[in-house]
């Protein structure tokens, strides 16, 4: 019974401490700098609750620590709170350095990952247009008109974001393979985006998928 009741992953314990102790986690927006050893803290709160253990609570705090939004939450004049919110004295200069330099190091990963991806993506659509001359013959007056009046559409509302603009909060596209989805940005941490989409449903995407 216990292990059913038990929390299956980070993500799920990171839900789970946000709603114990609302005034110190949060799931979306900027997040608060934790009080130093807010590790024992947590441990000795939930010493007896049977959904998570001190590994997954060890887990989701290093998770949680090096997620995009934390990191931009590691600033000058921000202050670190304990469980129930409570002040627990500005951050000193080294620790908003490290996490400045965490984060550039981060985004600069994934601007890595992008630039191969459009690469990549590149190399794809170059092969099949070269293998059909016979077929693109006669299609050719339909595509070319097609590609006429979405030409335009692309240039102008799917341009690749830029580091800088993944941003929470900030409205999106999210290419779904056969076409752009509308979307918001909910949260940003290294694992990639989560967004909203128009109907609601909340997903997982790579960097590189967001457009504008």
């Amino acid at each position: 019974m216990e292990n059913t009741e038990k929390l299956s992953n980070s993500k799920a314990v990171i839900a789970y401490i946000a709603e114990l102790f609302p005034n110190c986690f949060s799931l979306e927006g900027e997040a608060k700098p934790l009080k130093i050893g807010i590790f024992q803290d947590l441990a000795e709160r939930l010493e007896n609750d049977e959904k998570v253990s001190k590994t997954q609570l060890r887990a989701a705090l290093r998770q949680y620590t090096s997620s995009w939004r934390y990191l931009h939450g590691v600033k000058l004049g921000a202050v670190r709170v304990d469980l129930d919110g409570n002040p627990c004295g500005e951050l000193e200069q080294e620790h908003i350095d490290h996490a400045q330099q965490a984060l550039a190091e981060s985004k600069a990963k994934v601007r890595e990952r992008r630039k191969e991806q459009v690469v990549k993506q590149k190399a794809a659509t170059k092969k099949p247009r070269a293998e059909r001359p016979a077929n693109a013959e006669k299609k050719a007056p339909a595509a070319k008109v097609k590609k006429a009046k979405a030409a335009p559409k692309v240039v102008e509302t799917s341009r690749p974001l830029n580091a800088d603009e993944i941003t929470e909060g900030r409205d999106v596209k999210v290419n779904m393979g056969n076409g752009n989805v509308a979307a918001t940005i909910v949260e940003i941490n290294k694992d990639g985006v989560r967004v909203r989409l128009a109907n609601g449903l909340v997903m997982l995407v790579k960097a590189e998928h967001l457009c504008l």
